[in-house]
């Protein structure tokens, strides 16, 4: 499964948010710096679909706040 994924880093909480479109809108503590939030947005994406941290994937958008996830949900 692939997501678009809006990334909002140095919020004050963490929360997913379901747009319309499918798309998610993720806010993290974490700042943008040394992966910090990559590592976070996976974290926290594991958790919401319940798979290990090693089947989700950044296909694009490693840099930007708009990004490409895959997720591997055959378990």
């Amino acid at each position: 499964m692939q997501k678009i994924v809006k990334v909002k880093p140095n919020s004050k909480e963490q929360k997913i948010e379901e747009q319309p479109d499918g798309s998610l809108t993720i806010r993290l503590k974490s700042p943008p710096l040394d992966g910090k939030a990559n590592e976070e947005l996976i974290k926290l994406l594991a958790k919401k679909f319940q798979v290990p941290k090693s089947h989700i994937r950044i296909k694009s958008g490693l840099s930007s706040r708009q990004k490409l996830i895959e997720i591997d949900t055959d378990i």
